[in-house]
């Protein structure tokens, strides 16, 4: 048998960011997935935003960790050459009776660490988006987009140039606990078995 120092179940952004995680730690890592390749799954329906961290209840863990993780995630797109844009968004109100409403956002926005907004007149957001009828918006420059797939792929080439391995078709045969101890996998079987259960 052949061990492993961690399994990660699903080849999606999440488990290929952990999978690079613990292989940069100079763990070893076998990476699972059901599909045949990576992404297939929930990482495919993405919306591929880049979330400033507006809207998150202030000093809460999402706050904090889009906030934060919005600054690694562009100086990683920006070191490795993954497609992404800074396009902004547009926060507006439509009625005299929403710009209460637009203030709290802002409010909001910067109890979170987001103090990049600018307030824009209706005249100055309708340039920026003709279609668009507003009384007031702020502008978000921070938000953005990226092409998720390349991400993963991006992710994916650590494998390269650590001791990181991946398997697709991989099935779970049984119930497994997330405290379970050592993996191992087979290779006369081409199973992974841990010690409550196996792929």
């Amino acid at each position: 048998m052949e061990r492993v120092d961690a399994v990660i179940v699903g080849a999606g952004v999440v488990g290929l960011a952990v999978a690079r995680a613990l292989a940069l730690a100079g763990r070893e890592v076998i990476v699972l997935d059901a599909a045949d390749g990576i992404g297939t799954e929930t990482s495919s329906r993405n919306s591929e935003v880049i979330h400033a961290g507006i809207y998150y209840p202030p000093g809460s863990l999402k706050a904090r960790l889009c906030v934060a993780g919005k600054l690694a995630l562009y100086a990683y797109c920006a070191e490795r050459g993954i497609p992404h844009a800074r396009c902004g968004k547009l926060l507006v109100a439509t009625e005299e009776n929403q710009l209460p409403k637009l203030e709290a956002i802002k409010a909001q926005a910067e109890a979170n660490g987001v103090t990049d907004l600018r307030r824009l007149s209706a005249g100055k957001a309708r340039s920026m988006e003709p279609a668009l009828r507003c009384i007031a918006a702020y502008l978000s420059p921070s938000t953005g987009i990226i092409d998720s797939h390349a991400f993963m792929l991006a992710l994916q080439a650590m494998r390269r140039r650590t001791a990181w391995r991946s398997r697709s078709r991989a099935r779970w045969s049984a119930a497994a606990s997330a405290t379970t101890g050592s993996c191992s996998r087979s290779a006369a079987s081409s199973r992974c078995r841990c010690s409550r259960g196996r792929w």
